[in-house]
């Protein structure tokens, strides 16, 4: 996926996708089908997420966590009503998730369990992201989209293409889906859908997928989640299943519970605005305006299209991560004040049903 498209800005793709609706190629993702009867001991032995209560046909956002309750990598899985768990990765962790999960595999069938690892290899991965999604693909599917609801899934038809996977989620904030579809069915596939009158559509790349995700919120692997954050000091604790903080059984549950019974976190990611300057990006030290002594240091930033402001996220020390709180960037040459503010920057538009 490149930055842009031709001469389409990224602040244009960005406003394209909040008004009409974008396609992002994300195909370079890991897609793994998890089988066998024990699949749902398996996942929930290795993730956060309450497997068992998924109803039939949807899914969660979940991470993998190691033994210090660090995030190895976060990912979306779904419990299809089929015999397998359909799972997303990221594709920067593809080295040491698939390791992960074969290796884990291979312990479980060793003490006698029924779990295996399938990589749907080259399947393509095309996310439509926008509020006219609906718009563009319901009349080419038989799908029901309206009972099609956030985090959930279905197999149908799409453009004349059958045995398309659609999960209404994304990584923009928007009313979106993820189609995972056979490889060699995703570029007549993607070029239907571009070619459609339905709705104003158009491709999008990294730029605007970074932007969408920063004004809604999202992490990043890598940037704003690591080995060394846990889901309570990155802020997305609701990762952490209800009925898993009672039965834990995942790597890091004892430290990743202590922190939400007790509060102890030391560090906690939170949001920033900045009205005008350059917009803060990863590493940039957060000093106190004071003392100048350092509190934090920001994992993600860019001028938001949507908003007109400056947009960033980053840790800060616990005593800080307070709304209102105004703190200092320290550029090097020059300081500039930034606000703890409330996350999602732009209000997300996830289909409920509602």
């Amino acid at each position: 996926m490149p930055v842009q498209y031709g001469d389409f800005t990224i602040k244009d793709s960005t406003l394209h996708t909040r008004n009409h609706v974008s396609i992002f190629d994300v195909s370079h993702m890991l897609q793994t089908e998890i089988r066998g009867k024990d699949r749902l001991a398996f996942m929930e032995s290795l993730t956060t997420a309450d497997v068992e209560g998924l109803a039939p046909n949807s899914g969660t956002l979940s991470v993998f966590t190691n033994e210090k309750g660090g995030i190895r990598d976060d990912l979306i899985l779904s419990k299809t009503d089929q015999d397998y768990i359909y799972m997303v990765t990221n594709a920067g962790c593809i080295e040491k998730d698939l390791p992960y999960l074969l290796e884990n595999a291979k312990k479980w069938r060793e003490n006698g369990k029924d779990v295996n690892v399938k990589v749907l290899e080259s399947r393509g991965l095309l996310a439509v992201q926008g509020p006219s999604m609906v718009k563009l693909l319901a009349p080419e599917s038989d799908i029901n989209f309206k009972s099609l609801l956030f985090m959930h899934s279905a197999v149908g038809t799409l453009f004349g293409i059958p045995n398309c996977r659609v999960t209404r989620c994304g990584y923009t904030g928007e009313d979106g889906v993820e189609i995972s579809v056979d490889p060699k069915d995703a570029p007549k596939l993607l070029e239907r859908m571009l070619e459609s009158q339905n709705a104003e559509v158009k491709l999008a790349g990294l730029g605007a997928r970074d932007a969408l995700r920063l004004e809604a919120g999202l992490c990043l692997y890598g940037n704003d989640i690591t080995e060394d954050t846990t889901p309570v000091e990155a802020n997305i604790a609701f990762v952490v299943a209800k009925r898993r903080r009672q039965t834990l059984g995942f790597p890091g549950a004892e430290k990743i519970v202590e922190q939400l019974e007790k509060k102890n976190w030391v560090k906690r990611r939170v949001g920033f605005i900045s009205e005008s300057g350059r917009a803060p990006r990863s590493h940039i030290p957060i000093t106190d305006p004071i003392d100048k002594a350092a509190v934090g240091f920001i994992t993600s930033g860019c001028p938001s299209p949507t908003l007109g402001k400056n947009i960033a996220m980053g840790y800060v020390d616990k005593v800080d991560a307070k709304i209102g709180k105004v703190l200092n960037v320290d550029f090097g040459n020059k300081q500039a004040s930034i606000t703890v503010t409330k996350m999602p920057f732009v209000p997300t538009r996830y289909y409920t049903g509602k």
